[in-house]
């Protein structure tokens, strides 16, 4: 029976040239997005966030931070420009908002008392 040789663990094939890569964990990246290491392990537990599971670790990548980055970055509204073709104003005012105007009247409840006398019970 013949059996091939498995190599060493630390040997490593010639075709792999590439860095291991680089794990971070919810402390490091907290620090980085200036936040607390819990905000950073509660999104991740709740997958709002990338991230890689390790065991029962959270670990990120570079990759994974700036996808962090890019999901919570806002951008500056942009103004809207007034078109060329606008209509005429109107003499009427512009529509504001208003409450709505309830037409039902409320009235009071008589007083407990005022009740049990009326039906006869006994407190």
């Amino acid at each position: 029976m013949h059996h091939t040789a498995i190599p060493h663990a630390s040997v490593q094939p010639p075709h792999v040239d590439t860095a291991p890569l680089r794990l971070y964990v919810p402390e490091d990246v907290a620090a980085a997005l200036g936040c607390s290491a819990w905000w950073v392990k509660d999104r991740a537990r709740r997958r709002l966030i990338p991230c890689t599971r390790v065991g029962r670790a959270y670990r990120f990548t570079g990759e994974h931070l700036a996808e962090i980055i890019r999901m919570y970055e806002t951008r500056p509204a942009i103004p809207q420009q007034p078109t060329s073709t606008a209509p005429a104003k109107s003499s009427r005012p512009s529509p504001s908002f208003t409450a709505p105007v309830s037409t039902a009247r409320l009235q009071a409840r008589s007083p407990r008392r005022a009740r049990q006398d009326r039906f006869g019970t006994a407190a």
